[in-house]
């Protein structure tokens, strides 16, 4: 894709290929007065609830990263003062996957959804948006030790093997959250998408690693709690970005628990509030649990279970040996001896690397129909092929030109001749390549002669399996199209409208005209869109600052009557009201 829309720095040159692919323009001319009447009320109701239950972080973060109160951030702007904390902010069309959000957090890179939630769903949205990702997440970032978490958390999150049915979840959570979002979404639409949704959590079985770190990236970073049970405070981004939920869960009704590994088996449901929430007695308690987990992971245990996991994931992976050898490709087979592997199958393309760098002549060129090889030591010898010095190699025979017979642990054998050998940094075998090769288990041929060269790795067993390619650049990773795409919006004349009111009132706020009569755009408003309960209150604020005392009751009185009308957002003009008040003028 193009970039040349999108302002860089040297962040975001370090993003590898198959990242930039989800990386969009914001293009901030595309937000509404609407919009940006939506961010203002948020935020300055969320500055002024914020600055007494927030971790004192946010409050700072805010000023820190250049997040105004008035204007939707432009991330691109961001991104000049987001470098003197060493990230950088991307745009990107809402949900992406789990393994590539996380790996942008590797990189020190905040992945920001650049839509924005309508006026409809301004205490939530189920949808990823600015809001949330850039008043959210950014303004925590400031604080260097929680900063640390986060790129930690995306380094070994990324990692994580995700099951066949995470991508399925995935797919349906995204599709559920445009529609949600998307005016004019036909309710049985809605219905069935959250059917979807709940037919598949319910249907996950054994969870996943990724579904695991996810559990613990929702109970931190979206909706953490930090200080004690009796009185914490919020640093989670979906709670800082939630005018409705920030309130509700410093209340009795939400659960507070201490934050533990425990937290990875609590699932969570995106589209509701949450019961429960878990609360770290401070920053660096979350990177101890994030450790303690890690431990848990393929990534760190590999073995039979690593294997395993990559298998039921039908995705692309990676396992690495003892001596540093890296396969990677679509694992599809192990046969297992004693509960270790000790044959590996891949299918289709694969690469060997050593290091996160691909072997030179082992790419997928070369192993594009599968990799398969005996894993473990020899046969009644106790040292491994690995830890032989020359001298051994030379006792068994296993040297160029020689016709062996490798007998394994566990009944795999290999015959052939040997052609060649690569080694480790360390001096260590890594590969042995062989022609005239037959490789069998028991009654099985596993390679026949007629197939070729037989490459053969070398280790005595797998120390980890994760995600993914050991280096990205063996594989055209540059394949993203979501099957859902974010809605935009058809506006109606009325709509329109609405806007240019909205865009009057922003105007004269700002200073840019003084021509606009307020009593005539409160008159408009009343006549053809008597249910629109924002722009009133912005309208107020006006009345209220230059004390027309006239003009402010007559908005009151109209307020009162959409409250009578829509109680469901009396308590949201309320708030609004309150807050202008508070700041006082109006004698």
């Amino acid at each position: 894709m193009e970039l040349q829309s999108i302002e860089s720095n040297n962040i975001l040159d370090r993003l590898p290929k198959h990242l930039k692919q989800f990386i969009k323009p914001q293009n901030y001319d595309d937000y509404t007065p609407i919009n940006q009447a939506v961010w203002r009320y948020v935020m300055r109701k969320n500055v002024d609830y914020l600055s007494k239950v927030a971790h004192k972080s946010y409050v700072d973060g805010l000023k820190q990263t250049g997040i105004s109160i008035d204007d939707i951030p432009n991330m691109y702007g961001m991104n000049r003062i987001l470098k003197e904390i060493g990230w950088a902010a991307v745009a990107v069309d809402g949900f992406i996957p789990p393994n590539a959000f996380m790996e942008f957090q590797a990189y020190n890179v905040l992945v920001i959804a650049s839509d924005i939630r309508q006026l409809e769903h301004i205490e939530y949205t189920p949808a990823p948006d600015i809001i949330h990702e850039g008043a959210g997440h950014a303004p925590i970032i400031a604080n260097p030790e929680y900063a640390e978490y986060l790129r930690r958390f995306g380094e070994i999150g990324c990692k994580a093997i995700s099951s066949a049915k995470d991508y399925e979840l995935y797919e349906a959570v995204r599709y559920l959250s445009i529609l949600k979002e998307a005016p004019g979404s036909k309710e049985e639409d809605i219905q069935k998408a959250e059917a979807d949704v709940e037919y598949l959590q319910e249907n996950m079985g054994k969870p996943s690693e990724m579904a695991l770190i996810r559990n613990l990236h929702w109970w931190t970073v979206e909706y953490g709690l930090i200080g004690t049970l009796d009185n914490p405070k919020i640093y989670g981004a979906g709670l800082l970005s939630s005018i409705g939920e920030s309130t509700w869960c410093m209340t009795d009704q939400v659960k507070k628990l201490p934050y533990s590994i425990k937290a990875a088996d609590q699932s969570f449901d995106i589209t509701k509030p949450q019961p429960q929430l878990f609360v770290t007695p401070n920053f660096a308690h979350l990177s101890l649990v994030l450790e303690e987990f890690a431990n848990t992971m393929a990534l760190r245990t590999g073995g039979l279970s690593g294997v395993n996991k990559l298998i039921e994931s039908e995705a692309l992976g990676s396992i690495e040996l003892s001596t540093g050898l890296q396969i990677s490709g679509v694992f599809s087979n192990v046969i297992s001896h004693k509960d270790k592997p000790i044959y590996i199958q891949t299918t289709g393309k694969t690469a060997l690397s050593y290091r996160e760098k691909q072997l030179v002549g082992h790419g997928t060129n070369h192993h594009n129909g599968g990799f398969g090889s005996p894993i473990g030591k020899l046969k009644g010898i106790n040292i491994s092929i690995e830890d032989m010095s020359p001298r051994d190699l030379t006792a068994y025979n296993i040297f160029e030109g020689e016709r062996v017979t490798l007998e394994f642990e566990g009944g795999v054998k290999v015959t052939g001749n040997i052609i060649t050998g690569k080694r480790n940094l360390q001096g260590k075998i890594i590969l042995i390549s062989f022609e005239n090769c037959t490789v069998s288990y028991k009654e099985e041929i596993l390679f026949q002669p007629e197939w070729g060269i037989y490459d053969m790795a070398v280790g005595k067993k797998v120390v980890s399996a994760f995600s993914g390619p050991a280096d990205f650049n063996s594989f055209d990773l540059l394949t993203h199209k979501s099957s859902t795409e974010t809605i935009k919006i058809k506006k109606t004349p009325k709509e329109k409208e609405l806007e240019v009111l909205y865009q009057q009132v922003r105007d004269y706020r700002e200073g840019n005209t003084q021509t606009i009569s307020r009593h005539k755009v409160l008159e408009q408003l009343i006549e053809n869109h008597p249910e629109d309960w924002l722009l009133p209150i912005e309208l107020y604020e006006l009345a209220f600052q230059s004390s027309k005392q006239e003009l402010c009751e007559a908005i009151l009185k109209h307020l009162e009557g959409i409250k009578s009308n829509r109680p469901q957002v009396g308590h949201l003009i309320d708030d609004g009201l309150d807050i202008i008040e508070k700041s006082g003028v109006l004698n």
